[in-house]
């Protein structure tokens, strides 16, 4: 079972309340910051005596009904169908797909919508013809390799319905957020990329002022079209500095390859722990050390006399 959280009455996040919601369903649950999880639900089915879709109409009205959570779940055998039936469930929310309807279901979809297929490789695919994951699925083991390299044999696998990822157990961590919107459509190009370092260096001074680091980063893009890109990136280290949070969501828009796609609004989140978590290594990068050392008085500056006071001056290009 994949649960998207789609909404939530009276502002964003959401997603310890849901892992609550989980919890009283099966243990084996994980949390996908920042607004999904993924679960095992077999013996919840033995247990309650309920089949998938009324379990999980269930747990959308516990979750509706506690915390205000408007949640869509896809349920399939495996992680891939499971996460992409959430994201095509109607307007009842849930989508459940049997083990001998995956194939049906995923082959005419476009070959974008593969769960964790990057926008470059679809791109590389499309150019070649295969346009459904259903072409990628049959697509000869050899061919796929010199057109993906070695995410060729993962993704073929995803695309037949098969996924080996297992549902590691774990409560929802802390999460700290921060987005802008945009007035109007925007390229990504400078003035994009002023906006995600403003936020990078907003991120790293809540995170720093709440004793925190960041363990990894969520960058989530809403383009013009109304879709919702999003990727994960786990730092070399938890750091709360803004270089490092900055480099790792650059490393993001690049992934993405947005090229022409125009984005509404630019999210970031990151996965908190406490900073003693956090270990600041000397370089030999004096512009680095310098830039670390003056966070501190930058973070005074702005708690005095307002958020977004100082800070890097390539952020106020936006």
């Amino acid at each position: 079972m994949h649960v998207r959280i789609r909404r939530r009455r009276g502002g964003e996040g959401g997603l310890p309340e849901l892992m609550a919601v989980l919890g009283r369903f099966t243990p084996v649950a994980q949390a996908l910051p920042p607004c999904a999880a993924v679960a095992r639900v077999d013996g919840a089915l033995r247990l309650f005596g309920l089949g998938p879709a009324d379990l999980a109409r269930r747990l959308r009205l516990q979750a509706a009904a506690w915390y205000g959570l408007d949640t869509a779940v896809g349920i399939g055998p495996s992680w891939t169908v499971a996460a992409t039936a959430s994201s095509r469930t109607g307007p009842d929310g849930v989508r459940h797909v049997r083990p001998e309807d995956v194939e049906d279901f995923l082959g005419p979809l476009p070959v974008g919508e593969l769960y964790g297929i990057r926008r470059t490789q679809a791109e590389e695919l499309g150019r070649l013809g295969v346009e459904t994951i259903g072409q990628l699925a049959a697509l000869p083991p050899a061919t796929a390799l010199r057109i993906l390299g070695r995410q060729a044999r993962p993704l073929q696998e995803r695309a037949r319905g098969g996924d080996r990822r297992a549902v590691v157990p774990g409560r929802a961590t802390e999460t700290v957020g921060v987005r802008a919107d945009f007035a109007e459509d925007t390229l990504d190009g400078p003035r994009a990329r002023a906006t995600a370092l403003r936020l990078a260096a907003e991120l790293g001074a809540r995170l720093r002022s709440r004793h925190q680091a960041a363990r990894s980063v969520t960058v989530v893009v809403r383009t013009a079209d109304r879709r919702e890109l999003s990727r994960t990136r786990t730092l070399p280290a938890p750091s709360p500095h803004t270089d490092d949070l900055r480099e790792a969501v650059y490393g993001i828009l690049d992934g993405f390859g947005l090229q022409r796609a125009r984005m509404r609004r630019i999210g970031l989140v990151a996965d908190a722990v406490d900073d003693t978590q956090a270990h600041t290594q000397l370089t030999l990068d004096r512009a680095r050390e310098a830039r670390l050392r003056v966070e501190p008085v930058i973070d005074a500056l702005n708690a005095r006399y307002g958020p977004g006071t100082i800070g890097p001056a390539a952020a106020f290009a936006a």
